[in-house]
């Protein structure tokens, strides 16, 4: 099934997919393709820096539920579902996050571009981890990886990505997106 281009069902099918990753995990403690971090890690990542971000941007802040340590399972639920309720308000319509490195952008394209995507990638350090279908939208990749390597320079100084992985030259989208994003995309469980 492609992804919609739309933020709010592009929001809803991404995080439906780390929810099946998330429900399917059977070991927290498993490493994960980040350097350091385990599955439970990649969840944490994802319900601890986004409400920061949109609390100080938009003025919005999510519920909270459990601590990752405590439940991961019902943290990611609770946080997803929150932030799709923020995308299924009328009023996001209406609604921009301002922050002082990207300027005032609509709020639902804010967050397709900076946290759907970010779900989307780390659906695939969630599924490598813990032996899931770690297959990614391939249409989704090609379009990350094209718009990110316009700004390679300012995406690689922000130290939120790893140095680049080489892949072959004929390498497929998602193998291109991996690489670009400092994963190595053959990476298995040890």
């Amino acid at each position: 099934m492609a992804l919609s281009d739309r933020p709010t069902e592009r929001h809803r099918q991404v995080a439906g997919q780390f929810t099946d990753r998330v429900r399917g995990t059977r070991s927290w403690e498993a490493p994960a393709p980040v350097a350091g971090w385990t599955a439970r890690d990649v969840v944490r990542h994802l319900t601890e820096w986004f409400p920061g971000f949109l609390a100080s941007g938009a003025g919005i802040d999510l519920p909270k539920g459990p601590s990752v340590d405590e439940d991961p399972v019902a943290a990611w639920q609770i946080h997803a579902d929150a932030v799709q309720a923020v995308l299924d308000d009328p009023e996001t319509a209406h609604r921009h996050l301002t922050n002082p490195h990207i300027g005032s952008l609509p709020l639902a394209a804010a967050i397709d571009q900076f946290y759907t995507s970010d779900v989307f990638m780390h659906t695939w350090d969630l599924a490598r981890a813990t032996g899931q279908d770690d297959t990614l939208d391939p249409d989704f990749c090609a379009e990350l990886v094209g718009g990110m390597a316009q700004m390679e320079e300012i995406i690689r100084s922000s130290g939120q990505y790893g140095p680049r992985v080489a892949v072959p030259e004929d390498a497929d989208a998602q193998t291109r997106l991996l690489g670009f994003i400092g994963r190595d995309p053959f990476w298995s469980r040890p």
